[in-house]
């Protein structure tokens, strides 16, 4: 019987099943990968008239999953915790807004898989991304409703170009757990099989459309301030809120790394944190060539919009931990991940923890698969020692 190899084929509609295939040989290693697939016990397999049966599917520390199927009744459950023991040695990163860069998606028209992903997004958004993000111009491709769709193809194109490298089907397939910087955190549930790459194209297009409009409702900005901790930043977004209107106050929006902090909030507020700056010792301040207030409640309009497009969009479990920008866990529950990603936009980037707890972990090597080097230098001010490679397209 151990030699056994067991199939479980959950059907959760008519067109889409679950296969899950776990031979009995190696469960007794399982608790040494991250993704821990649900073992299933014979002693909890029953069998009736009608066909159905009910599987509890556990990993070897503690119930994960509990999935059943029915002929008459077909349902599926996912608890959250799927991933909460993850031990990650492998990882894909994914940039986020503001890595786009006039050239990019040049080395995909050499790889016909990569560019087939551009004429399926020129079929989605209406028109031609590959011309924009390789001949611009520079402020069409720096727009919001532009930047993310372009970002996200662009660093799944990249996943294609490394497909095709001497030994990148191997890296891929090594992947154990992934996580994308604000909008990247979409192209890495892409990855993941969360959802499609279509489905994934119009959640961004709808992402970026809604931001650009709450952005617009309201004059706002970001600033990044370098040189101070997060409890210094605090205080200074403090001292500027003493001097605004309610409208105008400030936040950390964006916990990048050690010394490297973005501050979102109306554009009067912005104005005081950079002309206090230098009082409370910062290096510098460089103000963000985005829309608006990213990632604060300025963005509390643009949430509506997501939920509904969320609603009506197919989101699976991931088949490897995708860590969410929100609070710096991976999720499961396909209910859940909609929430988190609703939520993302007016929710502080919880990126410097991400990267510590990925650390911590054990991470041993890392690709950042897109445009730009950001999370590499993220990385790098978190730990010198860490390892990660650029894959651009």
């Amino acid at each position: 019987m151990r030699s056994l190899l067991h199939r479980t084929i959950l059907r959760t509609s008519r067109s889409h099943s679950l296969i899950l295939r776990t031979p009995l040989s190696a469960m007794a290693t399982a608790a040494s990968s991250s993704l821990l697939l649900p073992s299933v016990s014979l002693h909890n397999l029953s069998c009736s008239k009608n066909a159905s049966f009910c599987f509890a599917a556990k990993n070897l520390h503690r119930s994960r999953v509990s999935m059943s199927v029915s002929a008459g009744s077909q349902s599926t459950t996912v608890h959250d915790s799927l991933f909460a023991d993850y031990k990650p040695t492998s990882a894909f990163l994914f940039p986020g807004q503001g890595a786009q860069a006039v050239g990019m998606g040049k080395e995909a028209q050499s790889v016909a898989a990569a560019g087939e992903l551009y004429k399926k997004a020129n079929d989605i958004l209406g028109y031609d991304l590959l011309d924009i993000c390789v001949n611009g111009p520079k402020e069409k491709l720096d727009s919001t409703v532009i930047s993310q769709p372009a970002i996200y193809v662009t660093s799944l194109a990249a996943v294609e170009l490394l497909r095709v490298r001497e030994g990148g089907e191997q890296i891929i397939n090594s992947v154990d757990v992934t996580c994308g910087l604000s909008l990247g955190e979409y192209t890495a549930l892409a990855f993941a099989g969360a959802f499609s790459f279509e489905d994934g194209l119009k959640l961004v297009k709808l992402r970026g459309e809604a931001m650009q409009a709450a952005a617009d409702a309201a004059k706002s900005a970001m600033v990044s301030i370098i040189g101070l901790d997060s409890e210094k930043v605090q205080q200074l977004c403090d001292a500027a809120n003493q001097e605004v209107d309610e409208a105008d106050k400030v936040q950390i929006a964006n916990y990048l790394c050690p010394g490297n902090y973005a501050v979102s909030g109306g554009l009067k507020g912005i104005e005081v944190v950079e002309a206090k700056a230098k009082s409370f010792k910062a290096r510098m301040t460089v103000r963000l060539a985005v829309a608006g207030a990213f990632h604060t409640s300025f963005m509390e309009p643009a949430v509506t919009r997501l939920e509904a497009a969320l609603a009506a969009t197919e989101i699976r479990s991931p088949r490897i931990p995708v860590i969410s920008n929100v609070d710096a866990q991976p999720h499961a529950d396909p209910d859940t991940i909609k929430k988190i990603l609703a939520r993302q936009v007016t929710s502080p980037v919880q990126w410097e923890t991400t990267v510590k707890t990925l650390l911590s972990k054990g991470l041993k090597s890392s690709y950042e698969l897109g445009p730009g080097k950001v999370i590499a230098g993220i990385f790098k001010r978190v730990d010198k020692s860490a390892s990660v490679e650029n894959i651009s397209a």
